[in-house]
């Protein structure tokens, strides 16, 4: 099993880099350019142009391995599947975003709906599912919780924000792919200890394609993921999360994603109740792009602070 781990993320990994190029190349025939929000930092708009919708290569190469490498089960189909889905969604709205040039893609409330019925697929699966079911385990203290029907409430607000996070963190070049990195590869020992190996196959393939896409991502970025792959990739976190019955876990391990999506939540909501804000902007990476850290600076020190959470994460994951 170990054996197919490492082939999946190789072969994810060369996959990627290997459809890299040709990616590019035709994204830039195609004149699929990423549009710059002006409010951002200024610096930013040298960026508009770079070719977008990359999570599309992310996508065929952790496919492919999953597919060829993974032991099939109904654990592994609804995992690819969910994260498929996202993707398909995020594909949606930069497919809108670029033929309707000048709009936002798809509507918040349409986002939202398909990403609820997504989550809710995954959701009711696990609570029906006896070895799963619907209790939580308490971080710290070994303790289960059984939230009974609460559960679909609580799974459906998680997977949502969790999944809008990573999506949320894709704005500076190798942010995304670098942590979501990190995040697969503390739930490898996980997967493994569970006894889930199509889940572990599943993580190490997606990992291994984005450290192919980063070749490409780093800065200077030659190509963006786009809603495609930040969208995918937060739905295989977040369904390998609670198909390994480790919901509470994913805030700690995915802690930066949950750091730069509850820095959005808060600086709109203090900004409705005082018209002021508590950061220069939102999300948390561009404020400290405009207290004066380097773009490289902002994305390695959020990569220390992922492996930091990831560590800490599988760490109290064995204490309990």
């Amino acid at each position: 099993m170990y054996n197919s781990i490492i082939f999946a993320m190789a072969s994810a990994f060369l996959l990627c880099l290997g459809t890299g190029p040709l990616a590019i190349t035709y994204l830039r025939r195609l004149k699929v350019g990423q549009s710059i929000r002006a409010q951002g930092p200024q610096r930013h708009q040298a960026k508009a142009g770079t070719p977008t919708m990359g999570g599309l290569i992310i996508i065929f190469a952790f496919t492919l391995a999953t597919l060829l490498l993974a032991p099939k089960n109904s654990f592994l189909l609804l995992a690819l599947g969910f994260t498929l889905g996202y993707g398909l969604l995020g594909f949606w709205d930069d497919y809108r975003k670029l033929v309707h040039r000048g709009t936002l893609g798809l509507k918040a409330r349409e986002k939202l709906l398909v990403q609820f019925l997504l989550s809710a697929i995954l959701s009711l699966w696990i609570m029906n599912r006896p070895e799963l079911g619907t209790g939580v385990l308490l971080p710290f203290t070994g303790v289960e919780l059984d939230l009974g029907w609460l559960y679909l409430p609580f799974a459906l607000l998680l997977v949502v924000f969790f999944t809008n996070s990573v999506n949320l963190t894709d704005g500076l070049d190798g942010l995304a792919a670098g942590t979501t990195t990190i995040a697969l590869l503390a739930y490898l020992p996980i997967t493994l200890i569970q006894g889930r190996p199509e889940l572990a196959v599943f993580a190490g393939a997606v990992a291994g394609a984005c450290l192919g896409f980063l070749w490409f991502n780093s800065y200077p970025a030659q190509i963006f993921m786009g809603d495609t792959g930040s969208l995918a990739l937060g739905g295989a976190l977040a369904s390998i999360a609670f198909l390994t019955k480790t919901e509470l876990w994913l805030v700690i391990i995915g802690g930066v994603f949950v750091l730069e999506g509850l820095s959005v939540i808060i600086q709109v909501f203090f900004f409705r109740l005082t018209g002021g804000r508590i950061f220069r902007m939102s999300p948390i990476h561009h404020h400290f792009e405009l207290v004066g850290w380097p773009e490289t600076q902002v994305v390695i020190r959020f990569w220390i602070l992922g492996i930091i959470l990831a560590l800490l994460g599988i760490g109290i994951w064995f204490l309990s």
